[in-house]
Protein backbone atom coordinates (compact mmCIF):
# COMPACT_ATOMS: atom_id res chain seq x y z
CA UNK A 1 0.00 0.00 0.00
CA UNK A 2 0.90 4.07 -0.24
CA UNK A 3 0.99 5.37 3.38
CA UNK A 4 1.67 8.22 4.29
CA UNK A 5 3.11 9.26 7.29
CA UNK A 6 3.43 12.58 9.45
CA UNK A 7 5.43 13.37 12.70
CA UNK A 8 7.30 16.24 13.31
CA UNK A 9 9.48 13.92 15.59
CA UNK A 10 11.99 12.51 13.20
CA UNK A 11 12.98 9.46 15.70
CA UNK A 12 9.39 8.71 15.42
CA UNK A 13 9.17 9.57 11.68
CA UNK A 14 11.95 7.31 10.42
CA UNK A 15 10.79 4.53 13.03
CA UNK A 16 6.96 4.33 11.92
CA UNK A 17 8.36 4.61 8.41
CA UNK A 18 11.07 2.03 8.31
CA UNK A 19 8.31 -0.63 10.17
CA UNK A 20 5.90 0.02 7.64
CA UNK A 21 8.21 -0.50 4.58
CA UNK A 22 9.42 -3.33 5.94
CA UNK A 23 6.17 -4.57 6.29
CA UNK A 24 6.35 -3.62 1.91
CA UNK A 25 4.85 -0.85 2.03
CA UNK A 26 5.89 2.12 -0.40
CA UNK A 27 6.03 5.18 2.65
CA UNK A 28 6.06 9.02 2.34
CA UNK A 29 7.11 10.90 5.27
CA UNK A 30 6.59 14.88 6.17
CA UNK A 31 7.55 16.35 8.95
CA UNK A 32 5.40 19.49 9.20
CA UNK A 33 2.16 20.32 8.24
CA UNK A 34 2.48 23.04 5.41
CA UNK A 35 4.93 19.84 4.04
CA UNK A 36 2.30 17.45 4.55
CA UNK A 37 -0.71 19.14 2.87
CA UNK A 38 1.58 19.45 -0.20
CA UNK A 39 2.04 16.28 -0.86
CA UNK A 40 -1.61 15.05 0.33
CA UNK A 41 -2.82 17.36 -2.24
CA UNK A 42 -0.19 15.99 -5.10
CA UNK A 43 -0.66 12.27 -4.20
CA UNK A 44 -2.75 9.55 -3.68
CA UNK A 45 -2.51 6.92 -0.62
CA UNK A 46 -4.12 4.47 0.76
CA UNK A 47 -3.76 4.99 4.57
CA UNK A 48 -2.55 8.15 6.31
CA UNK A 49 -0.77 8.33 9.82
CA UNK A 50 -0.98 11.51 11.86
CA UNK A 51 0.44 12.72 14.59
CA UNK A 52 -1.45 14.96 16.23
CA UNK A 53 0.91 17.09 18.27
CA UNK A 54 3.11 19.17 16.01
CA UNK A 55 5.06 22.23 16.60
CA UNK A 56 2.29 24.68 15.61
CA UNK A 57 -0.91 23.21 13.91
CA UNK A 58 -2.21 19.88 14.92
CA UNK A 59 -2.58 16.67 12.42
CA UNK A 60 -6.71 16.96 13.88
CA UNK A 61 -6.46 20.43 11.88
CA UNK A 62 -5.07 18.82 8.73
CA UNK A 63 -7.65 15.90 8.66
CA UNK A 64 -10.25 18.06 8.86
CA UNK A 65 -9.11 20.35 6.29
CA UNK A 66 -8.28 17.51 4.12
CA UNK A 67 -11.70 16.26 4.53
CA UNK A 68 -13.06 19.03 3.47
CA UNK A 69 -11.63 19.09 -0.16
CA UNK A 70 -12.95 15.55 -0.27
CA UNK A 71 -9.97 13.29 0.81
CA UNK A 72 -11.43 10.03 2.61
CA UNK A 73 -8.45 8.17 2.76
CA UNK A 74 -8.72 6.50 5.76
CA UNK A 75 -6.55 7.92 8.95
CA UNK A 76 -5.25 6.83 12.05
CA UNK A 77 -3.78 9.47 14.67
CA UNK A 78 -0.86 8.99 16.63
CA UNK A 79 -1.35 10.96 19.82
CA UNK A 80 0.43 11.12 23.37
CA UNK A 81 -3.24 12.25 24.83
CA UNK A 82 -4.90 8.63 24.82
CA UNK A 83 -8.12 9.05 26.94
CA UNK A 84 -11.67 8.78 25.17
CA UNK A 85 -12.22 12.89 25.04
CA UNK A 86 -9.34 13.02 22.79
CA UNK A 87 -9.99 9.97 20.64
CA UNK A 88 -13.56 11.55 20.15
CA UNK A 89 -11.78 14.34 19.09
CA UNK A 90 -9.68 12.53 16.59
CA UNK A 91 -12.76 10.61 15.39
CA UNK A 92 -14.92 14.40 15.14
CA UNK A 93 -11.53 15.39 12.81
CA UNK A 94 -12.73 12.74 10.36
CA UNK A 95 -10.09 9.91 11.24
CA UNK A 96 -10.62 6.17 11.62
CA UNK A 97 -8.76 5.10 14.00
CA UNK A 98 -6.31 6.30 17.05
CA UNK A 99 -3.46 5.26 18.94
CA UNK A 100 -2.10 6.32 21.87
CA UNK A 101 1.46 6.61 22.57
CA UNK A 102 3.88 4.83 23.19
CA UNK A 103 2.69 2.13 21.15
CA UNK A 104 3.59 -1.37 19.72
CA UNK A 105 5.26 -0.90 16.21
CA UNK A 106 3.63 -4.43 15.62
CA UNK A 107 0.03 -2.77 16.63
CA UNK A 108 0.54 -0.26 14.19
CA UNK A 109 1.56 -1.92 11.52
CA UNK A 110 -1.42 -4.20 12.34
CA UNK A 111 -4.13 -1.54 12.37
CA UNK A 112 -2.55 -0.16 9.04
CA UNK A 113 -2.99 -2.67 7.25
CA UNK A 114 -7.11 -3.41 8.95
CA UNK A 115 -7.20 0.03 7.40
CA UNK A 116 -5.89 -0.66 4.31
CA UNK A 117 -8.53 -3.42 3.71
CA UNK A 118 -10.85 -1.35 4.75
CA UNK A 119 -10.53 1.87 2.30
CA UNK A 120 -12.32 4.97 2.62
CA UNK A 121 -15.70 5.57 3.95
CA UNK A 122 -18.32 5.02 0.99
CA UNK A 123 -21.43 6.05 2.73
CA UNK A 124 -23.51 8.40 0.07
CA UNK A 125 -24.01 12.21 0.87
CA UNK A 126 -27.74 10.79 0.26
CA UNK A 127 -29.23 7.56 1.52
CA UNK A 128 -33.01 6.27 0.39
CA UNK A 129 -34.28 3.31 2.71
CA UNK A 130 -37.28 2.86 0.66
CA UNK A 131 -39.86 5.86 0.95
CA UNK A 132 -37.65 7.44 3.27
CA UNK A 133 -34.23 9.74 2.01
CA UNK A 134 -31.84 10.72 4.42
CA UNK A 135 -29.46 13.53 3.55
CA UNK A 136 -25.99 13.69 5.68
CA UNK A 137 -24.60 16.69 4.22
CA UNK A 138 -27.77 18.86 4.93
CA UNK A 139 -28.70 16.69 8.12
CA UNK A 140 -32.38 16.22 6.31
CA UNK A 141 -34.58 13.77 6.51
CA UNK A 142 -37.92 12.98 4.04
CA UNK A 143 -40.18 10.48 3.72
CA UNK A 144 -42.50 10.70 0.61
CA UNK A 145 -41.85 15.02 0.59
CA UNK A 146 -42.80 14.84 4.16
CA UNK A 147 -39.95 16.19 7.05
CA UNK A 148 -38.75 13.80 9.33
CA UNK A 149 -37.35 15.78 12.59
CA UNK A 150 -33.97 14.40 13.71
CA UNK A 151 -32.28 15.39 16.35
CA UNK A 152 -28.25 16.32 16.61
CA UNK A 153 -27.71 12.79 18.64
CA UNK A 154 -30.03 10.94 16.21
CA UNK A 155 -27.77 12.01 13.24
CA UNK A 156 -24.68 11.04 14.98
CA UNK A 157 -25.82 7.32 15.30
CA UNK A 158 -27.35 7.29 11.97
CA UNK A 159 -24.10 8.41 10.04
CA UNK A 160 -22.10 5.71 12.12
CA UNK A 161 -24.80 2.81 11.72
CA UNK A 162 -24.20 4.15 7.62
CA UNK A 163 -20.62 4.40 7.71
CA UNK A 164 -20.61 0.54 8.55
CA UNK A 165 -22.95 -0.49 5.29
CA UNK A 166 -24.74 -2.85 7.05
CA UNK A 167 -22.01 -4.30 9.30
CA UNK A 168 -22.85 -4.49 13.08
CA UNK A 169 -21.65 -1.58 15.08
CA UNK A 170 -20.78 -2.27 18.90
CA UNK A 171 -22.63 -0.39 21.44
CA UNK A 172 -19.23 0.94 23.10
CA UNK A 173 -18.20 2.06 19.34
CA UNK A 174 -20.99 3.47 19.25
CA UNK A 175 -20.93 5.56 22.81
CA UNK A 176 -17.49 6.36 22.33
CA UNK A 177 -18.18 8.22 19.29
CA UNK A 178 -21.18 9.73 19.69
CA UNK A 179 -20.77 10.35 23.31
CA UNK A 180 -17.52 10.49 24.37
CA UNK A 181 -17.94 7.45 27.01
CA UNK A 182 -19.71 4.34 27.62
CA UNK A 183 -20.88 4.95 30.92
CA UNK A 184 -23.91 3.42 32.03
CA UNK A 185 -26.17 6.61 31.92
CA UNK A 186 -24.78 7.00 28.01
CA UNK A 187 -25.75 3.46 27.43
CA UNK A 188 -29.10 4.26 28.09
CA UNK A 189 -29.28 7.30 26.01
CA UNK A 190 -28.16 5.00 23.46
CA UNK A 191 -31.18 2.56 23.79
CA UNK A 192 -33.70 5.99 23.88
CA UNK A 193 -31.74 7.37 20.95
CA UNK A 194 -32.33 3.77 19.04
CA UNK A 195 -36.41 3.73 19.79
CA UNK A 196 -37.09 7.48 19.05
CA UNK A 197 -35.20 6.30 15.31
CA UNK A 198 -36.82 3.28 15.22
CA UNK A 199 -40.27 4.87 15.59
CA UNK A 200 -39.39 7.81 13.40
CA UNK A 201 -37.95 5.66 10.46
CA UNK A 202 -40.36 2.53 10.95
CA UNK A 203 -43.82 4.47 10.74
CA UNK A 204 -42.67 5.55 7.08
CA UNK A 205 -40.71 2.46 6.29
CA UNK A 206 -43.61 0.09 7.47
CA UNK A 207 -41.14 -1.78 9.37
CA UNK A 208 -37.67 -1.03 11.31
CA UNK A 209 -34.43 -0.12 9.81
CA UNK A 210 -32.15 -0.63 12.76
CA UNK A 211 -31.41 -4.27 13.71
CA UNK A 212 -30.57 -5.20 16.98
CA UNK A 213 -27.66 -7.81 17.54
CA UNK A 214 -28.14 -8.83 21.38
CA UNK A 215 -25.26 -8.08 23.23
CA UNK A 216 -23.45 -6.81 20.61
CA UNK A 217 -24.55 -3.62 18.94
CA UNK A 218 -26.85 -2.29 16.29
CA UNK A 219 -26.66 -2.41 12.37
CA UNK A 220 -28.51 -0.37 9.27
CA UNK A 221 -30.71 -2.34 7.11
CA UNK A 222 -29.92 -0.90 3.71
CA UNK A 223 -32.35 -3.40 2.06
CA UNK A 224 -35.16 -2.10 4.24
Amino acid sequence: MRVFVLDDDDETRELVGCALTRDGHKVTTAGSFDEAIALLTSGTFDVLVLDVMLDKRSGLELCAQIRAHGIETPALFLSARGAVRARVEGFEAGGDDYLAKPFAIKELVARVRALGRRGPALRPSTLVLGPVELDFARRQAHASSQPIALTAREWDVLELLADARGRVVSFDTLLERAWGDATEKSRASLSVIVSRLRHKLASACDGSVIRTVQGVGYALELQS
